[in-house]
C-alpha cells in the first residue's frame, strides 16, 4: 500500500521555500568552508616555506662545516708532511699569516719555509675547534699543541689560532688569513 500525501497549494509553496533556503544555506556554508580552507592554506604556506628555508640553511651550514673540518685536517697534514702542493692549493694568493712571534708571512714565504725546512713540526695536535660562518666567509678558532721549529728557533707550546676561509667564485674554500697567539702558562688551562 502506498500512502499519498496531498499538499495544499500553500503547503507546496512553503515546502519549495524551505528547500530553496536549505540549498542557499548549503551553498553558503560550502563557500564559507572553502574560503576558510583557502585562508588557512595561505597563512600556512609562508610559515612552511620559511621553515623549509631555515632547514635548507641549517643543512648547508652543516655541509660547509664538514668541508671546513676536512680542509683543516688537510692543512694539518700538509704542514706535518711538508706537502707544499697541498698547502699551495689551500692558500689564497693574497694569504697573510701572523705567527705567534708577531712575524708576518705571505703565501710565498709560507710555502718556501715549508719547502726549505725552516718551518718544521714534530707534532701538531688540534682541539677545541669552533667554526662560524658569515656569508661566504668561515672563521675557525682552535687550540693547538705544537712541537716544532721555525727559522728563528723552537716554537713548541700551546697556541690559540684563528684561520679565515673565503669561498671563491668557483665554490672552493681558500685560506686568506691565519693568526696564532702563544698561550702563556698563566692561562694554559683555560
Amino acid at each position: 500500500m502506498f500512502c499519498v500525501w496531498h499538499l495544499t497549494q500553500g503547503e507546496t509553496r512553503a515546502t519549495i521555500r524551505i528547500a530553496a533556503m536549505l540549498r542557499f544555506r548549503i551553498r553558503f556554508l560550502t563557500r564559507l568552508w572553502c574560503f576558510f580552507a583557502l585562508g588557512l592554506l595561505l597563512v600556512s604556506l609562508p610559515v612552511s616555506a620559511q621553515t623549509a628555508h631555515q632547514e635548507n640553511k641549517r643543512s648547508q651550514r652543516h655541509e660547509y662545516r664538514r668541508e671546513i673540518d676536512k680542509l683543516e685536517e688537510g692543512w694539518r697534514l700538509a704542514v706535518m708532511k711538508h706537502d707544499v702542493p697541498a698547502l699551495d692549493a689551500l692558500l689564497a694568493d693574497d694569504y697573510i699569516a701572523i705567527m705567534g712571534n708577531g712575524m708576518i708571512l705571505s703565501k710565498q714565504q709560507t710555502l718556501e719555509g715549508l719547502r726549505g725546512g725552516t718551518l718544521y713540526f714534530d707534532t701538531l695536535k688540534v682541539s677545541d675547534r669552533k667554526v662560524r660562518f658569515y656569508g661566504k666567509t668561515a672563521l675557525v678558532t682552535s687550540r693547538a699543541e705544537v712541537k716544532g721549529n721555525a727559522g728563528d728557533g723552537d716554537i713548541s707550546g700551546a697556541y690559540r689560532y684563528t684561520r679565515v676561509y673565503v669561498r671563491d667564485a668557483r665554490g672552493n674554500w681558500k685560506i686568506v688569513s691565519f693568526e696564532a697567539s702563544k698561550i702563556s702558562h698563566n692561562v694554559a688551562d683555560q
